[in-house]
């Protein structure tokens, strides 16, 4: 369950470290958000090898999507997902198009039917 104020790692090379959630874009009447939800988040630090050539500056606003959380996620067909972090992927605002080119870590196989099936050919593995 991510909501306002809450911290995400992010999972890929655009050179940012941590976000934090400032407004849930995908359903903006719920409290949380949960994996696959699009939330618009601000860029609080950026990693220190890749400061200078970072694709995105601090202080930045950026659209992620959640890609891991910490939070159980149950179906409606009886299957359960966890992770052991919050992490997120982030996006440029309104085109939806990635900012990294390497997803780093697992990506649950939800967005297998989903618009961001592109995540999956470029992440490291497939969560069952």
């Amino acid at each position: 369950m991510i909501q306002k104020g809450t911290f995400l790692k992010v999972c890929d090379n655009s050179g940012a470290k941590i976000a934090y959630c400032i407004h849930n874009i995908s359903k903006p009447t719920s409290k949380y958000a949960f994996i696959g939800d699009i939330v618009l988040v601000s860029i609080k630090q950026l990693n220190v090898r890749r400061r200078f050539a970072a694709k995105i500056k601090k202080g930045a606003l950026a659209y992620a999507l959640i890609v891991r959380s910490k939070v159980i996620k149950k179906f409606f067909y009886g299957d359960m997902i966890k992770f052991y972090e919050t992490a997120a992927i982030l996006f440029f605002r309104k085109t939806y198009k990635l900012i990294g080119t390497r997803v780093i870590g697992f990506v649950p196989i939800l967005f297998r039917h989903s618009q961001f099936l592109r995540i999956l050919s470029i992440s490291a593995g497939v969560a069952h």
